[in-house]
């Protein structure tokens, strides 16, 4: 049996906070998965087997915060799946931790190196908290008393940004115009909220938004899609399909139905994964 659900955040908490998802199995597994970027820093705890990266096998941690990422990962899934997962607003983790947010770009950091005491002690309580709404409402609780926002100005020109990419924004000239900051300080500022830079941001969320069209649109063509999400040609989107998920679109359709982690934050339905904790099989001739 597999259980998924996703839990929206409380109205105070929205503004940084996208959702909160549970993965649950009963049944032993050892399955590889690729992990995709979704334009979010995440906060996991697994409460299950063993996950370990690929190829180094080295086995990641239980509790740890995953930073931005410019390209795909591999791990193995051992045994049973008990995972956590906080999902931040893409630049919404800032307001929570003290350790700068580029310091976690391309990298997990395990709690327990992250010198976060109060981290580490929610860890120990979720892991005897088992009813998906108590965990929230622990999670819920820890965020709310170190939330390091007030009146901050940059926080909401980076709100106002988010906003207008969310609505179709990909334009760096507007973006800046909209945070009414100059490209250099737009730049740094989006890079210390978002630990990303704006233009790696913007081709992932763009990768995002193909999925998504595609995901409502089986039936399109990669010409039209292509046009639609702004590639250059169908060419363009291709290399990028590549980059970001590590197969063309052709392979990746054969593995599995495309689904978007930033666009489908709204999906609840119980078999429903997201991308990065699908798991699926190898390609013939290929390896994860």
């Amino acid at each position: 049996m597999r259980a998924f659900q996703i839990i929206q955040p409380s109205p105070l908490l929205a503004p940084f906070i996208r959702q909160y998802w549970f993965l649950k199995t009963d049944t032993e597994l050892q399955t590889p998965r690729r992990i995709i970027p979704i334009g979010c820093v995440c906060l996991h705890f697994h409460r299950g087997g063993t996950i370990r990266s690929l190829p180094d096998n080295k086995v990641q941690p239980r509790a740890y915060i995953s930073g931005q990422h410019n390209g795909y990962l591999n791990s193995l899934l051992t045994g049973t799946l008990d995972i956590i997962s906080v999902v931040f607003q893409p630049h919404g983790a800032k307001a929570f931790f003290s350790m700068p947010i580029p310091e976690f770009l391309e990298i997990i950091v395990p709690v327990g190196d992250a010198g976060d005491t109060a981290l580490c002690e929610l860890h120990d309580r979720l892991l005897n908290t088992f009813d998906n709404q108590a965990c929230v409402r622990e999670i819920e609780a820890f965020l709310m008393r170190r939330l390091y926002v007030k009146k901050e100005y940059n926080h909401r020109r980076m709100d106002a940004v988010i906003r207008a990419v969310n609505s179709g924004e990909m334009n760096i000239d507007n973006l800046c115009r909209t945070s009414c900051l100059s490209y250099r300080q737009f730049k740094r500022v989006f890079f210390e909220y978002a630990g990303i830079n704006p233009k790696d941001f913007l081709r992932i969320i763009r990768f995002q938004k193909m999925l998504s069209i595609w995901q409502s649109q089986p039936q399109i063509s990669f010409a039209h899609m292509a046009h639609d999400c702004g590639f250059y040609d169908q060419s363009h989107l291709i290399n990028e399909f590549k980059a970001f998920a590590g197969y063309t679109p052709n392979e990746y359709i054969a593995l599995c139905a495309p689904y978007s982690d930033y666009f489908s934050g709204a999906i609840t339905e119980t078999d429903t994964l997201p991308m990065y904790y699908r798991w699926r099989r190898a390609i013939p001739g290929k390896r994860l």
